[in-house]
């Protein structure tokens, strides 16, 4: 199936100030791309792309005093059905872990692995590992916190979701990131695309959709922790050790969001051909 990505943000400045943007799909989707990957600032300044310590596609930028509008459009190629389960996926012992998923063990910004210790071990102990275990407990945290986006909170941790039980996406899955990493699963936070493909049509407005990354049987599995669901269509921009790591925009300077939206759409390909 093709799938039409894209948003339009807009902010407003007092002072010229630096940004970096983490807009771009991932460098891995390349082959999938069936049209090439727009970005567009007005007014125009210059720019220039970067990829940071986790491989994420990157923009520097000093926006000048006033309006400035980010736009980008791209069209994807994915396959027509869920993300698939893997039940027989197993846990690693530590000690056969790549060295590079050793981070997504330890405490970051938003996961206080160091808090949440004994409450993961309390609920989670007597599953059975691997695939079995990442499930109880993102059900877990699907059934604890209650969403609400008029309550969302850009420091709110996961032991505070924990102990307010509610949160958005980016809740969500920073609890259960936390959680997993206490289990010694590795665990990473990635933000992206995720459209209503497949699924009733939600009447809200669009948002990008956080998401967790485990490691389990030597590759990384998606879970939609927000939904409790394997969903289909989910377009992967940036990812990290949590939300601190893969901020969408981050303004070296005060700013205000005028306006915000994404869209995420299925194309027909006799359209998209068109």
């Amino acid at each position: 199936m093709l799938i039409q990505c894209g948003y339009t943000i807009s902010y407003t400045f007092n002072a010229p100030a630096a940004m970096v943007l983490m807009l771009n799909l991932r460098p891995e989707l390349g082959h999938r791309l069936r049209s090439p990957e727009v970005f567009a600032i007005n007014p125009v300044v210059p720019y220039e792309f970067f990829f940071d310590g986790f491989g994420n596609r990157c923009v520097r930028l000093t926006a000048p005093a006033g309006r400035l509008e980010l736009s980008g459009d791209v069209l994807v190629e994915d396959v027509d059905w869920p993300m698939p389960i893997v039940a027989d996926a197993r846990e690693h012992p530590i000690k056969e872990l790549p060295f590079d998923t050793l981070q997504f063990l330890l405490p970051s910004r938003y996961c206080e692995v160091d808090l949440l210790g004994p409450l993961a071990w309390s609920l989670f102990a007597f599953v059975p590992p691997g695939w079995a275990r990442v499930q109880a407990i993102c059900d877990w945290v699907f059934t604890h916190l209650r969403f609400d986006y008029s309550l969302a909170s850009a420091t709110r941790t996961a032991n505070q979701a924990y102990e307010g039980k509610v949160g958005v996406c980016r809740d969500f899955t920073h609890l259960a990131i936390t959680l997993c990493r206490c289990m010694n699963i590795p665990a990473r936070y990635v933000s992206g695309y995720l459209g209503d493909i497949g699924v009733p049509v939600d009447p809200a407005p669009m948002d990008f959709s956080a998401c967790m990354q485990v490691y389990l049987g030597n590759a990384w599995h998606t879970f939609d922790v927000r939904h409790n669901a394997r969903r289909a269509g989910y377009q992967i921009m940036a990812m990290g050790r949590d939300a601190a790591d893969v901020a969408l925009t981050t303004s070296f300077g005060p700013h205000l969001l005028s306006s915000f939206a994404v869209r995420a759409y299925r194309v027909p390909a006799q359209v998209a051909v068109a």
